[in-house]
């Protein structure tokens, strides 16, 4: 009989560095999705802030911090990701476990806005994508959330059967920024 093994996403991918930029796998303990049921929006985010000391978030917003943080994901929808969520959600809202639906990584480094912008259609620099701005869009071919979480990192969330392909291109693009000698 086969022993079956729980790995990440990014198992054996991560972490790499070229220039100043790294990527590397965030440990997201749980990641659980919460659909608000219609007009509940703040029995919600009152339930959040009194559980996990965070909002729900309005669109393109994220709340909380490193450890405990909710991530718009489209309307009336957010990922909560660290913490367990608090049983007294499922009365206003849809709660389902997306813990092994997601790969994370955090891309981090002076140049890590230089190497998003040779992959995504969206401006990330600082002056119109700040901390807590967060964002569904495409990196190449797939369907990414990004969110900033600090002056120089990124939390980049996509399917966790597109881990490798997202690690692959994100480090191609590290490697011509490094290269250039601007990362």
């Amino acid at each position: 009989m086969a022993e079956l093994l729980a790995k990440s996403p990014c198992d054996g991918l991560l972490p790499v560095t070229h220039g100043s930029v790294t990527l590397s796998e965030m440990d997201m303990t749980h990641l659980t999705s919460v659909a608000l049921y219609k007009g509940r929006d703040a029995d919600v985010s009152d339930t959040l802030k009194q559980a996990h000391g965070m909002a729900f978030p309005t669109p393109n917003r994220a709340t909380g911090k490193e450890g405990a943080r909710a991530v718009w994901f489209g309307r009336g929808q957010a990922l909560l990701i660290g913490p367990s969520p608090d049983a007294a959600l499922s009365a206003s809202a849809a709660v389902s476990d997306q813990s092994d639906a997601w790969a994370l990584v955090r891309l981090e480094g002076t140049s890590c806005e230089d190497v998003l912008a040779r992959l995504v259609p969206v401006d990330l620099r600082q002056s119109v994508f700040k901390r807590g701005h967060t964002v569904r869009t495409q990196l190449q071919h797939m369907t990414v959330s990004i969110t900033r979480t600090g002056d120089n990192t990124f939390l980049i969330m996509t399917f966790r059967s597109m881990a490798k392909t997202l690690v692959h291109d994100l480090e191609t693009a590290m490697q011509g920024v490094a290269a250039r000698g601007t990362g």
